[in-house]
């Protein structure tokens, strides 16, 4: 298992939690996905490497930006 964490910014409310949480979750590998919105960051556990380009793609696709923490 591999971790990931990312600062992410633009979110507000749970919804955007839920948001960034479900395009995340699409990713192939992905095993677990905590977003917290207090403190602006995404952790991802995954079952291999995730490429930093697709995850950043996914938050963006969830109307946020995102940069590796």
């Amino acid at each position: 298992m591999v971790q990931a964490e990312y600062k992410v910014t633009g979110m507000s409310c749970g919804h955007c939690e839920a948001s960034v949480r479900g395009e995340v979750s699409k990713l192939a590998g992905v095993e677990d996905v905590k977003v917290s919105v207090a403190a602006g960051t995404l952790t991802i556990v995954a079952s291999g490497e995730l490429a930093d380009d697709a995850v950043i793609a996914a938050v963006d696709e969830a109307g946020y930006s995102a940069v590796r923490a």
